[in-house]
């Protein structure tokens, strides 16, 4: 998975406040916790078309209110990406691998958009981006979101969410007929949540 679309599944992980006309909004936050620090395990496989055997990765994430993303992949390659309201950044151990600004950049304009208003839990600002349907019982929820731009759709495909006081999983459909499966767990909040290493890089 390249790099955006790393960005893409941490901005669905954030989906905290999803919005749309057809999602049980208010059941959906009710359930949800807002910590305004919130860190765990992510184990990822992605499946490609026309390959037998999956790709996996796993690793840890931190989302701090405020001030954006932190995405530790751990195996099988070491990789750190960060984001905030001004870009997205790669780390290869110390080393920035990847900058992407928010300014010059149209697609993590767009990406900023979406994580921020997610955060803000900015309700029609996701609206213009998605279409989307959910059901809710007693301790659990699950979200379908299409992306209305063809554009969009194109890069990320279709999202499916999963979750309860958290979300816990997510799956997406790419276009090409690529599937991407993150499955998060061992939650955390608070300060003492985030490594000193992790705290450094916000």
């Amino acid at each position: 998975m390249n790099k955006i679309k790393y960005a893409v599944a941490v901005l669905s992980l954030l989906a905290m406040s999803q919005s749309q006309a057809a999602v049980p909004v208010a059941k959906i936050q009710a359930m949800l916790a807002k910590p305004s620090v919130m860190c765990g395990r992510f184990d990822q496989t992605k499946n490609l078309a026309g390959m037998k055997k999956p790709l996996a990765a796993e690793g840890r994430f931190c989302v701090v209110a405020g001030k954006g993303v932190l995405w530790r992949t751990l195996k099988p390659f070491p990789s750190t990406l960060r984001l905030t309201r001004d870009e997205i950044v790669n780390y290869q151990g110390d080393r920035v691998a990847m900058r992407l600004d928010a300014k010059t950049e149209p697609t993590v304009r767009v990406i900023n958009n979406v994580l921020f208003s997610l955060l803000a839990g900015d309700l029609g600002q996701l609206d213009t981006l998605f279409d989307g349907d959910g059901n809710v019982d007693a301790n659990s929820w699950n979200v379908s979101l299409k992306p209305r731009q063809a554009a969009l759709e194109k890069a990320i495909g279709t999202i499916k969410l999963e979750g309860g006081s958290y979300v816990k999983s997510i799956v997406m459909n790419e276009s090409s007929g690529d599937r991407t499966t993150i499955v998060f767990s061992a939650i955390q909040t608070g300060e003492s949540a985030m490594s000193k290493e992790e705290a450094a890089l916000f």
